[in-house]
């Protein structure tokens, strides 16, 4: 198989969905970044609704949203999150392959796609991480043994 039949074939529910921390609209900034350093997670989700209801995706927002957004701006951390938030963010279905991933990712510039089955529910995050990690243990000696000169190839896996 090629590679871009192994991309086409592989489900993103069969990938490294990793997860996600989880707020309601309207909550600080603070308290957001509070959640997720508890969570132990990069990526938090901002919904519409209470948490133990229905909820609505209505943002996401992630470590880059911080670094661009947050740091030096006075106040912002007691701003509600969805004024630096990405709205509305593309999401993908767990039936999707990862090309397909990988192309709304590339397409539109995220690291991190919100992985939503057909009722609405929030299962994961799909990161680059786990392209990256399907790729390394589909090719382990292309990818996990690259030699400082381009020009030569390995002939085993490093430590085989």
């Amino acid at each position: 198989m090629t590679l871009q039949n192994d991309l086409k074939s592989e489900l993103v529910s069969h990938l490294v969905v990793s997860g996600f921390s989880q707020v309601a609209a309207g909550t600080p900034v603070r308290n957001t970044l509070a959640r997720m350093r508890a969570d132990r997670q990069v990526v938090c989700l901002v919904v519409d609704g209470d948490m133990s209801a229905a909820v609505r995706l209505v943002g996401i927002f992630t470590e880059r949203d911080v670094m661009r957004k947050v740091i030096d701006v006075p106040g912002m951390l007691d701003r509600p999150v969805e004024e630096v938030m990405t709205p509305d963010p593309i999401t993908i279905g767990p039936d999707a392959s990862a090309a397909d991933a990988l192309r709304l990712m590339d397409e539109n510039h995220v690291r991190n796609l919100p992985v939503v089955d057909r009722s609405g529910r929030l299962l994961g995050i799909m990161a680059h991480q786990a392209i990256i990690q399907f790729l390394a243990d589909r090719y382990p000696v292309e990818v996990l043994n690259r030699p400082i000169d381009p020009e030569q190839f390995p002939r085993k896996a490093e430590g085989g």
